[in-house]
């Protein structure tokens, strides 16, 4: 067994609280059960319901960029507490129309892949990301979640492998910093440069057509994608020669700082918790992959971002073709089944992302157990970390 470590976490001041690991044996049941427990309408994918999220969405979008047209009238006073106002709920709510896109990567839209492209193709170019060539990279990652060799994103390290300034960052001032870089260029730096991604044995770029992460009959892809990208480039330019920068970037530039924060913030939060085991490549099988995975609770956000990216992740990495407005009634249905193999933590996202920071860091093995397997574990670089426990 492999542990994660880093700092601790404890329910009571110098009193660690126990953590109940996901097992990491073969689960006593099959995918095929699983499904039969979920009502069989879940899997219906309505064009109709799908398109209602979309309109429902994009009008709030609209809606907020209107408001902000009659933010010239109010005093500077008032002034100063609308801009971010907006920023928030307009962060909040693109966020929503990035998961629907996501939807469609999943073909999870509806029953037409042409239909799903599309949409999926025109909100994520417009929110910079390159749809063709995200969809492949992010389906290798449903394919292969939980696996050291395989997964493409926040794969853990082996102590070894850290960097020498890793232990310097070990505390409040260089986790504040570190959290800081990562939520505002975590997603561009995955993107360009593989930043936190799986590695290759060359340079991966998600722009690059024949980067190692596509095939060559994916190219084509890739290269509609990147169209995509420059056409709302070229819009945000049109939008900066007739507005002015500033104009755009309070209007878009920083809505979409809080879309790619909070899809960094979720994706992490999704794959990094003490209790998840992650495997090496003779140890992970599908199934063990995908339930490597943890619910949790955002509040009032679970509905904005449609649940699949808080409350309903480990149904949708079970089954990633059904839409998102029947994950929930699927994982009512599979968590009597899934019993101690389901994860939920009800911990504020904030709390849990500070926590997560501070205790996953690395995996190495864990004293009498397999090397193929790992684990978090409370532990930390020195014993400087104990006054924070």
């Amino acid at each position: 067994m492999i542990k994660m470590g880093a700092g601790g976490r404890m329910s009571e001041p110098n009193s660690p609280s126990p953590v109940q690991r996901v097992p990491h044996t073969k689960p006593p049941f099959t995918v095929g059960e699983l499904k039969k427990a979920i009502p069989p309408h879940c899997f219906h994918r309505s064009v109709i319901r799908s398109f209602s999220y979309v309109v429902y969405d994009l009008s709030l979008v609209f809606l907020f960029y209107y408001i902000t047209t009659y933010f010239s009238l109010l005093p500077s006073s008032l002034t100063v507490l609308a801009w971010p106002l907006y920023w928030t709920l307009q962060g909040c709510t693109l966020t929503g129309v990035w998961v629907i896109a996501h939807e469609c990567g999943h073909h999870a839209f509806s029953d037409y892949q042409w239909l799903d492209d599309a949409v999926g193709f025109v909100l994520h170019s417009s929110l910079l990301v390159p749809f063709f060539s995200w969809k492949i990279s992010h389906r290798s990652h449903h394919s292969n979640n939980g696996s050291l060799d395989r997964d493409e994103m926040f794969v853990p390290k082996p102590k070894s492998k850290l960097s020498c300034f890793s232990k310097y960052l070990n505390n409040p001032l260089g986790r504040v910093l570190t959290l800081a870089v990562t939520l505002t260029l975590g997603w561009p730096m995955y993107l360009a440069f593989n930043v936190s991604g799986r590695s290759y044995d060359r340079f991966a770029c998600h722009y690059n057509p024949y980067s190692p992460i596509y095939s060559a009959r994916e190219r084509l892809q890739i290269y509609i994608s990147d169209a995509g990208i420059f056409t709302s480039g070229y819009v945000l330019y049109l939008l900066v020669l007739a507005k002015g920068m500033a104009w755009v970037v309070c209007v878009y530039g920083i809505p979409l700082l809080i879309v790619n924060a909070f899809l960094v913030l979720t994706t992490y939060l999704q794959h990094t918790h003490l209790t998840l085991p992650h495997y090496d490549s003779s140890e992970w099988d599908w199934l063990r992959g995908a339930l490597a995975t943890v619910d949790r609770d955002y509040g009032v956000l679970n509905k904005v971002f449609h649940d699949i990216t808080t409350r309903t992740h480990v149904a949708h990495h079970l089954f990633s073709t059904m839409p998102h407005y029947h994950t929930m009634e699927a994982t009512r249905a599979i968590k009597l089944i899934l019993g101690e193999y389901y994860q939920f933590d009800d911990t504020p996202f904030y709390k849990a992302l500070w926590r997560e920071a501070r205790e996953c860091l690395y995996v190495e093995p864990d004293e009498g157990g397999s090397e193929k397997v790992c684990f978090g574990t409370r532990t930390s670089f020195d014993t400087s970390e104990d006054s924070e426990r």
